[in-house]
């Protein structure tokens, strides 16, 4: 039985991202695909003052029709710019000293390919969090590369012998469980439960990145909401 989950990376993203790849045997990271500018493949939202706030890696101009893997960091990035942003949001945080060093480990990081910055990224939060769920980049499994949507998804889980495709509930309207069942797979659905916790003091803002939640959290209570706080649905 092999479960795997397959999502595109983003930047310190939600805890709902880490629950997947929690719930899988082989998380395969997209980096042959179009990258979208209005997504959250290099942005994502923290806490500042009470209300969310943007905060972004910038890219290098590019054109629209590049894949992630094709994109570069913008040779303008201020690291110690986001740094002080972060910081200046989190420093009276109860867990500030702790999950610092690892954003700062993070951020800091000279790979200036968008990809390999973000991967190396998610491997960083997952080695902190206790995640051991193996890790693959897409365009290392032979597969015809070309096909899209639930075609490639299908693709990739048959190349890697997946019995099982787990997706996060917002992929509920793109796949097909009778076309997975036909190609003798399970489709799962997993969904994050709310997770509120104290943002000090004021009115709670959810969703918010993986930051925020460590910062505020002890490491044990992340990792039980990780494993608990969530259920599936099929």
């Amino acid at each position: 039985m092999i479960r795997v989950g397959i999502m595109q990376p983003y930047f310190f993203p939600y805890i709902g991202y880490f629950q997947l790849i929690n719930a899988v045997d082989l998380f395969v990271v997209y980096d042959n695909i179009q990258y979208t500018k209005k997504g959250w493949i290099n942005r994502n939202r923290m806490l500042q003052n009470g209300k969310d706030v943007m905060f972004s890696l910038p890219l290098k101009k590019g054109s629209d029709y590049l894949d992630v893997r094709e994109r570069e960091l913008a040779a303008d990035f201020n690291r110690g710019k986001l740094l002080g942003q972060i910081k200046g949001a989190y420093q009276r945080a109860p867990y500030f000293t702790q999950v610092f060093p690892l954003v700062e480990h993070i951020v800091k990081y000279e790979d200036t390919n968008l990809f390999r910055f973000l991967l190396h990224s998610i491997i960083k939060l997952c080695e902190h969090l206790g995640i051991q769920t193996e890790i693959k980049t897409s365009s290392d499994i032979e597969i015809d590369h070309h096909l899209k949507n639930q075609d490639k998804v299908i693709a990739l889980c048959e190349a890697v012998g997946a019995t099982t495709y787990v997706n996060a509930i917002g992929g509920v309207e793109l796949y097909s469980t009778d076309v997975f069942n036909e190609k003798e797979m399970d489709l799962k659905i997993i969904q994050s439960k709310p997770f509120e916790y104290e943002q000090f003091g004021k009115d709670f803002v959810p969703w918010l990145s993986i930051i925020d939640v460590l910062m505020f959290n002890s490491i044990d209570d992340v990792k039980a909401c990780i494993t608990m706080n969530c259920e599936e649905l099929s």
